[in-house]
């Protein structure tokens, strides 16, 4: 009787996990413009089980919804990093970096003060 009540319980804790499958989080990602944006969010959202993503051109704060049960947080980071953007984690390449349009180069002090303006 205890091991028929064990399996039950623990189908029943698997079962109230498995529900809980939109993982919500905000990480920053380097970029200045709104090209920099689309081109971000069209990379997130790219990435297996992504749900949302938007990111902000003031703030450099991407806000995702996705799914954990089909991707982790450092895969969309490699897929938003393969497109030349930055993130806390990791750093595209420079051939990745280079290939983003001249006014999104936002390694560049001189870019950055353009688009403060």
């Amino acid at each position: 009787m205890k091991k028929i009540a064990f399996v039950l319980l623990l189908l029943v804790t698997t079962i109230t996990f498995a529900q809980n499958k939109n993982a919500k989080v905000s990480i920053e990602v380097d970029g200045v413009c709104l090209m920099c944006k689309e081109r971000i969010e069209k990379a997130a959202i790219r990435a297996k089980g992504v749900k949302s993503a938007t990111w902000n051109v003031e703030t450099h704060e991407l806000k995702l919804i996705y799914d954990e049960r089909k991707t982790n947080l450092k895969a969309i980071q490699q897929c938003i990093a393969n497109v030349g953007h930055d993130t806390k984690e990791i750093k595209a390449t420079d051939e990745a970096y280079n290939s983003v349009h001249p006014c999104c180069l936002y390694r560049d002090k001189d870019v950055q003060k353009d688009h403060k303006n």
